[in-house]
């Protein structure tokens, strides 16, 4: 995208993140935003503000959209590892030796781990896994930055242009390659903030006073901006020190020292293995409701069973349905990761997919609805603006990641995930 509108991306995507987040935490309560019926999940608010049509298309969209997101944190944890075990072989066997990777033993191995974590009972019994999560995200960010910053010291000059590749002569890019790549970047920076479609999740679980829409529009500030600085510092000096040929992900654009670039990959693949069960938790909780209400009579799914594990006060409790049910869904997601190995086009997709809808249109739509917004004013016009450039950029940035998944499926082995 290049110096100028890499940046502008990173931090107009994140002042709309910002802006549409305040605007669905005031959804949580309704019809009034602090003395309103609660809203548990964002269907809820969704059906409270603007009925059951829109709910349907929420829910297959909020929950496409999840899934698919744990289908890209599983390739990229199984990335991770491969990155450690190759920048120890190529320490110890020479920056020349071959040291490719064939990752399917570490999507199973993720995917196990995953399993045992599905266990855990709702989003709140998770808190501790995101605090991890959120450290390991620092640790990495750190790491790769630091190591970036060293790169471009070493250059002694920035590389990159301006406007990103050049079409056409030597070390330039067709002007096709140049449309996609640059569209699927547009689909990679919506989804780094996927934020929204979890919010009214967190929100609920807020302790009051002060009013949750408060402590959330705050929370909202604090994490999208210290998020945003780490973004537009780690890929301005990124692209300093790489240029063009800035890797995917920048850890694998490094070999050493390989003690601090595996420090850095397995801080990535613990916060993926948290991250993971954030996405998937509200998954999980949905189907479950739904079927327990379906069948009120089936031991299957409410008889409780009682496992003591030594050392831990209590037993821990589960019905069949959610041993047999989890782990199924962890299973397919790890086959489906299997078949797509390899995640920036799928980020792509998927963040695409989920702008407008999720983290745009929703949330605009039902402030207006519950704020009562009059139909023709300036700010009707303003918010039906951001919607309709919101769904502008999400058509484009669908279009280039499409077009780099069906060019990457000619030329990849299903159930083979390489480095």
């Amino acid at each position: 995208m290049g110096w100028v509108l890499g940046p502008i991306a990173l931090v107009g995507c994140a002042y709309i993140t910002y802006f549409t987040a305040c605007l669905l935490s005031d959804c949580y309560r309704s019809p009034d935003p602090v003395h309103g019926k609660r809203n548990y999940t964002y269907m809820d608010a969704v059906r409270s503000c603007l009925g059951p049509r829109e709910v349907v298309v929420c829910g297959i969209t909020q929950y496409t959209i999840l899934c698919g997101a744990v289908v890209g944190y599983t390739i990229t944890a199984a990335t991770g590892i491969m990155s450690v075990v190759r920048s120890n072989c190529r320490h110890y066997k020479g920056h020349g030796a071959d040291c490719s990777q064939e990752g399917t033993m570490y999507l199973v191995m993720f995917g196990v781990v995953e399993v045992v974590l599905s266990q855990l009972p709702s989003l709140e019994k998770v808190t501790f896994v995101s605090i991890v999560a959120a450290v390991m995200s620092f640790t990495y960010s750190f790491v790769a930055l630091f190591l970036s910053a060293a790169k471009f010291a070493s250059n002694h000059r920035a590389d990159g242009t301006i406007f990103g590749s050049h079409i056409g002569g030597p070390g330039g890019v067709s002007a096709a390659t140049r449309t996609w790549s640059f569209l699927q970047a547009l689909g990679n920076i919506a989804f780094a903030y996927t934020y929204a479609m979890l919010l009214i999740e967190i929100q609920d679980t807020v302790k009051a006073p002060p009013s949750e829409n408060v402590t959330m529009k705050r929370a909202s500030l604090y994490g999208i901006g210290v998020t945003t600085a780490f973004y537009v510092s780690l890929g301005c000096v990124g692209y300093a020190a790489f240029g063009n040929a800035a890797p995917g992900n920048i850890l694998t654009g490094f070999d050493e020292p390989f003690w601090l670039v595996d420090l850095a990959n397995i801080a990535v693949v613990v916060h993926l293995v948290g991250a993971y069960q954030v996405y998937v938790q509200p998954v999980f909780a949905c189907y479950e409701k739904k079927l327990r209400a379906r069948y009120p009579d089936a031991a299957f799914f409410h008889r409780e069973l009682a496992l003591r594990l030594p050392g831990r006060r209590g037993a821990l409790r589960f019905t069949m349905a959610k041993l047999v049910l989890r782990t199924a869904f962890v299973v397919a997601t790890t086959v489906v990761s299997l078949m797509l190995p390899f995640f920036n086009a799928i980020l792509g997709l998927l963040g695409a997919a989920a702008f407008f809808p999720l983290t745009v249109y929703f949330p605009v739509t039902m402030y207006i609805t519950q704020a009562k917004v009059p139909r023709g004013s300036g700010k009707w016009v303003a918010l039906q603006a951001l919607n309709v450039g919101a769904l502008v950029v999400s058509l484009l940035a669908a279009v280039g990641s499409v077009a780099d998944i069906v060019q990457r499926l000619r030329h990849v082995t299903m159930f083979k995930t390489q480095l």
